[in-house]
């Protein structure tokens, strides 16, 4: 069985971006034999959030490569070059492209890589093997669509698996009804309910915000319940200088602090990437409520301060236990469908290296993003999008993705090899060809 310098669970954004940030290194003379395993069955990014008329938070300019060389193959400028669209790009004079346009650029992205995924295999377990009392490479355990299972040999580890939808604790006895979905699936199970008259969103954020709009503009639009604990919608605060707290430098700081520090910190800046919506989307939102005071025709509600305490499921929909938080008083209403725009968890690879737990403590993280492990564990296993309490709130955004990765890459490449005779010729149109 080949063994692998690294594997890598996932290939979304944050590891396209390592398998980029580790080929051109390859032109200082390093060389990471690195695979990717994806459970998709190919690339695609939020897929289901791909709504009409959705935009970038964040600047074209903090894609893949640009804030860790600005002159790579792989800059979303060098994407829009090749598919000549770059002059009209310009006039359309935005830092921020379609949420499509993004994909596609990732998509592109990722293909240069396909010789270095299986896609459709989703990982299950993460073994030690052991050579006497040292545990010296790890066993990646996938399984196909066919229910085949696949196994590789890796020295080293990348878990890039993103954030699991967090449920919460009232929904859980109704996971299997298809009446109660999670907004990462939000376009495939919606497209299952086209006859619901009455539909409730549950959430304060961007994609709840958005859904809303999205079942709003729908021809033959259901009446819409949105439902939040906060008494307003707040919109996300991307001010010049609250904005640093999303700079790569920015998260030595945040690393540097005490774990009372860091709590504080993610406190004070919560509202810059959670429960947070663009001010343009909110006031879309505003209008559609106030064209209902015009019209006196009350299709929507806006259920501020009242919160979801209990589902039940019935032959005429879900009964939703509300509670009014200002007025103290709980009661009931039916949906056909609840949609639950109730943010992430990201703590996935805790259970799926459980085999490891005896090596990792209580998986703690160095500044390199590498797993702190016990003198006999040899592999280095690195985490992307989970290290939000100790490196800051751009963590799971693609703010740093570019640096992150060539932090990473350095660790990585100090336990792997030293520089071997520098490459000669262009690496990326080696990985097109291959």
């Amino acid at each position: 069985m080949q063994i692998h310098d690294l594997i890598g669970i996932g290939f979304g954004p944050s590891n396209i971006a390592l398998a980029i940030t580790l080929e051109e290194k390859k032109q200082h003379g390093f060389n990471v034999d690195a695979f990717f395993i994806e459970k998709q069955p190919s690339f695609a990014w939020h897929a289901n959030m791909m709504l009409d008329n959705t935009h970038m938070q964040i600047s074209f300019l903090k894609d893949l490569a640009t804030m860790r060389n600005p002159s790579s193959y792989f800059t979303f400028i060098n994407y829009l070059h090749q598919k000549q669209r770059l002059q009209d790009f310009i006039n359309l004079k935005t830092f921020f492209p379609s949420r499509h346009e993004f994909n596609d650029y990732l998509a592109w992205a990722a293909a240069h890589f396909d010789s270095r995924c299986a896609y459709g295999e989703e990982v299950f377990e993460v073994l030690p093997e052991k050579r006497n009392d040292e545990v010296t490479l790890l066993r990646i355990r996938s399984r196909d669509a066919h229910n085949v299972i696949h196994e590789r040999l890796a020295r080293n580890l990348i878990v890039s698996v993103g954030g699991m939808p967090s449920i919460p604790e009232c929904f859980l006895p109704l996971k299997n009804d298809a009446r109660v979905f999670h907004s990462s699936g939000y376009l495939r199970e919606i497209a299952r309910h086209e006859g619901a008259k009455k539909v409730a969103v549950l959430g304060a954020g961007q994609s709840a915000a958005e859904i809303f709009m999205d079942l709003h503009n729908r021809p033959g639009s259901p009446q819409v319940d949105l439902i939040m604990r906060a008494r307003a919608i707040k919109p996300s605060d991307d001010s010049p200088f609250v904005n640093e707290i999303f700079n790569a430098d920015f998260t030595d700081f945040v690393f540097s602090r005490s774990d009372q520090d860091r709590t504080a910190l993610l406190d004070e800046f919560w509202h810059t990437n959670y429960a947070a919506p663009d001010l343009v989307l909110i006031e879309q939102i505003f209008n559609v409520f106030y064209q209902q005071r015009v019209t006196g025709n009350t299709c929507h509600r806006f259920l501020r301060r009242h919160e979801a305490i209990g589902a039940n499921a019935g032959p005429e929909g879900i009964q939703l236990v509300l509670k009014d938080l200002n007025a103290g008083r709980e009661y009931r209403v039916t949906y056909d469908a609840i949609v639950l725009a109730t943010g992430y968890s990201r703590d996935y690879h805790k259970s799926l290296l459980e085999p490891l737990s005896p090596y990792m403590g209580d998986f703690t993280v160095d500044r390199q993003y590498r797993l702190q492990s016990t003198p006999n564990f040899r592999p280095a296993v690195f985490l992307q999008g989970a290290c939000e309490s100790s490196h800051g709130l751009s963590d799971t955004l693609l703010s740093i993705t570019a640096i992150r990765t060539d932090e990473i890459g350095r660790a990585l490449l100090g336990a792997v090899n030293q520089p071997v005779a520098k490459q000669t010729g262009n690496p990326i149109r080696a990985v097109a060809s291959g």
